[in-house]
């Protein structure tokens, strides 16, 4: 599952691999994510993968330590979820402190890292690569658990919020880890995604490993895992120029010092399909909030229904 992948995309500008300053890829909205751990002898799909979620968050920690800590949470959230992203979730999810935030795919830990910062939550974070993990427990101390959205390594009923930036594209069972993140959640409490969905045929080449959900097949999948949408809006648009400076200022160091690397390369061809995609209009970036619904409780009209 994931890394992220986050709310911004259409950007000026950006020295990293196909990243966009604000967090993801080169003019693109931003949402995408953790991912499930795919091996470097899978084929191109697991390599491209790795790049864009283990290689990039490993040197983005090493960049941040060279740059200073107010580098971390812009350059961790790069692709995730720019600050305007992150506050309308945390405000729809109503996070306060004390409460335990499940982050699936959380990648190098930015947008969790944000939250513990602003709202005194207590973030648990799940991703499966490596050198993510790595990454967020040098940057933020946060403890994170090895595993993907498909099985959750925690007890039902323990969590009492819930985040999934930019993931699900990058899952082909959406349904399983929607299902596993409601087992987790206590009833009644809230999920806040960050979804990349597709908006009519996929003319274009995708980005290796993503697979977009349209809205309705993503209601549906919602509704069939046991939640219920209470809101959803489109990407909120633009960042701080201090936040977008400080990501840059990290990607340039990436860039200096990995951009011959096949990785980079790899990570920068990702994030060209995902531009192409943006500008296209062919893809576009949800934020939704949605709550978890007891077992018999009855499904309520999709929306668009009503």
């Amino acid at each position: 599952m994931r890394r992220r992948r986050g709310d911004h995309r259409a950007q000026p500008s950006s020295p990293g691999p196909g990243l966009s300053a604000d967090g993801r890829h080169d003019d693109e909205p931003a949402a995408r994510g953790r991912r499930t751990r795919p091996r470097r002898d899978y084929g191109v799909t697991a390599s491209a993968m790795v790049a864009e979620f283990d290689d990039v968050a490993g040197w983005t920690a090493d960049a941040v330590e060279q740059l200073g800590e107010r580098h971390a949470i812009p350059a961790a959230c790069r692709g995730s979820a720019s600050p305007a992203a992150l506050a309308w979730l945390a405000e729809a999810c109503e996070l306060s402190a004390g409460v335990r935030l499940l982050d699936v795919g959380a990648g190098a830990g930015g947008p969790a890292a944000w939250a513990a910062e602003r709202f005194g939550v207590r973030p648990i974070l799940l991703e499966p690569m490596p050198a993510a993990r790595r990454a967020a427990a040098r940057l933020f101390g946060l403890p994170v658990i090895a595993g993907d959205g498909r099985r959750i390594p925690l007890r039902t009923g323990s969590a009492d919020a819930a985040w999934c930036l930019g993931v699900l594209c990058t899952v082909q069972d959406k349904a399983a880890v929607l299902g596993e993140i409601h087992r987790v959640l206590k009833p009644g409490a809230s999920l806040g995604l960050l979804v990349v969905i597709a908006r009519g045929p996929q003319l274009l080449p995708v980005p290796d490993g993503n697979h977009f959900p349209t809205q309705g097949e993503l209601v549906d999948l919602l509704a069939g895992a046991g939640f219920e949408i209470v809101e959803q809006i489109d990407q909120p648009g633009g960042m701080p120029l201090s936040w977008s400076r400080r990501a840059e200022q990290v990607a340039a160091v990436i860039a200096t010092r990995h951009r011959a690397e096949p990785a980079y390369a790899l990570a920068a061809h990702q994030g060209e399909r995902f531009t192409r995609l943006f500008a296209s209009g062919q893809i576009a970036v949800r934020l939704i909030h949605a709550v978890s619904r007891s077992a018999g409780h009855p499904r309520k009209p999709r929306m668009e229904e009503r």
